[in-house]
């Protein structure tokens, strides 16, 4: 089981696309590893079409994105046709890997088994489970979803710009913030030092405790990763 601040396993696995060591695979950018239970299911097929969809925005972001499912390569390959077609492109090259894991091992030692489904042999399957590791190589998020629940992928990309607007920024994201609404200055920053750096941008909301720490400011400017 990974947790929170832990490096990510350095693993070595079959893809869709070849042979990879998961860190030399990842580079200097941020990821996403996403698992699903079997190919060709329909949940997982509305899902790995979604993330075609939306990887220009996980390219403006920096992020490269990589799926696993419990099947083998050939498995992969065959069904990646249903994928493109459900998502309605055309185009010769997948653009990311999928990973072959049968035999479960990575998804045991990842902790995304899914007790409540399993194969016809009675093995459980992996559940959907999203881990954003940072160009340190330091799992930063993790979601996991039972198996007949889709993702959403929007508020996967949501988190990601918090993630790295919060990186650049002594700021924090507050409940259901989207790109371009107000952050909060956090905690560890000091009154003195958030009104020298904001000025009449600092909105301070009044609590019944009286305690300052409620404290406002327009999103900063955009991070380097953009």
């Amino acid at each position: 089981m990974v947790l929170l601040g832990d490096t990510f396993p350095n693993f070595t696995a079959e893809t869709s696309t070849g042979k990879i060591k998961f860190h030399d695979w990842l580079g200097n950018s941020w990821g996403i590893l996403f698992s699903h239970p079997n190919d060709f299911t329909p949940v997982c097929t509305t899902e790995l079409a979604r993330v075609v969809q939306l990887l220009p925005e996980f390219q403006r972001l920096g992020v490269k994105v990589i799926g696993l499912s419990c099947n083998s390569v050939a498995s992969h390959l065959s069904w990646i046709e249903d994928i493109k077609s459900y998502a309605g492109v055309s185009m010769e090259k997948f653009p990311y890997p999928i990973i072959e894991d049968e035999s479960r091992v990575l998804a045991t030692s990842l902790g995304m088994l899914d007790p409540s489904e399993a194969d016809k042999d009675g093995i459980p399957l992996a559940a959907r489970a999203v881990f954003i590791i940072d160009p340190n190589m330091k799992m930063r998020l993790s979601i996991l979803y039972p198996a007949t629940t889709g993702r959403n992928f929007d508020e996967i990309i949501r988190v990601i710009e918090s993630l790295q607007l919060t990186d650049a920024h002594l700021v924090a994201t507050p409940a259901d913030w989207k790109k371009g609404d107000d952050v909060m200055v956090q905690p560890s920053v000091p009154m003195e030092e958030a009104k020298k750096k904001y000025g009449n941008k600092l909105r301070i909301i009044d609590l019944p405790s009286g305690n300052p720490y409620l404290r406002m400011v327009p999103q900063p400017i955009e991070t380097s990763s953009e």
